[in-house]
């Protein structure tokens, strides 16, 4: 009888702690989706992300006679990117925000760009739009958010640099020893394909060419091992090689 009813008592306590499992599994799901909520509707009254600089271009004073000014306006990788750290004593503006595409750079281009006056401003975009961050793209559809941002520097007499998209690899393990894949989203062919582009409209037009590309990948067209935490992101060996090329084609931007 004791046998019995120990294992009754077992079965309740483990249709319980069942419950109890799924209740809380339940919940968490229900605040992982209500923040999901929150963030696409901060997406969706701000789209282009306006409000991210705001308050900071506000502080920014009108520069100096002799003051070279540079902006660099770009994605996470422009974002991450701690300018005060590689280019120490620089009057170089980050204007990166993670995850963005060409059509939300080209809303903020006047207030993170033009209103602050630089004599250059280096883009650094296109990896989400191959990857569709914010919906599917063309490249000609990057192409004319490009074309459109170097239109608009060069009519407010900003000196433009165009950097190629980085590649990526799916050599890099995250925690959990998982391998992170890169290449399904960012496909070698199109990353080539939009460099040719950018190489190419940047000749035609006279404008600086800085190719990160060739500096990082190997020879399979992936990105270099040692040079990123995810296969995507630089880290800081990365931003060495990508301090050294930026300083060599703002230093050319300056002198044109």
């Amino acid at each position: 009888m004791k046998q019995i009813f120990s294992c009754i008592l077992l079965i309740l306590i483990s249709c319980v702690t069942s419950f109890s499992q799924t209740i809380a599994e339940k919940v968490s799901d229900c605040q992982e989706e209500k923040n999901k909520n929150v963030k696409y509707e901060k997406q969706l009254n701000d789209w282009a992300q306006l409000g991210r600089y705001r308050d900071a271009n506000l502080k920014v004073q009108p520069p100096s006679e002799n003051e070279m000014r540079v902006v660099f306006m770009g994605d996470s990788i422009t974002d991450g990117w701690n300018l005060a750290k590689y280019f120490p004593g620089k009057s170089y503006i980050n204007r990166g925000i993670s995850g963005q595409t060409t059509p939300q750079m080209l809303l903020r281009f006047r207030s993170d760009v033009i209103d602050l006056k630089p004599r250059v401003v280096v883009i650094l975009a296109g990896t989400n739009d191959i990857s569709g961050n914010t919906g599917p793209m063309t490249l000609e559809d990057t192409a004319m958010n490009l074309t459109s941002m170097v239109e608009l520097a060069k009519a407010n007499n900003i000196r433009v640099i165009l950097s190629s998209v980085l590649p990526v690899n799916d050599r890099v393990k995250n925690k959990e020893g998982v391998l992170l894949v890169q290449t399904k989203s960012r496909p070698n062919e199109k990353i080539t394909a939009m460099n040719d582009w950018l190489k190419k409209y940047a000749a035609d037009n006279r404008l600086i060419y800085l190719d990160y590309y060739s500096a990082t990948t190997d020879e399979k067209r992936t990105l270099k091992d040692g040079l990123s935490y995810d296969g995507l992101h630089p880290n800081a060996e990365g931003y060495k090689v990508m301090q050294s090329l930026a300083e060599e084609a703002i230093s050319r931007a300056l002198k044109k």
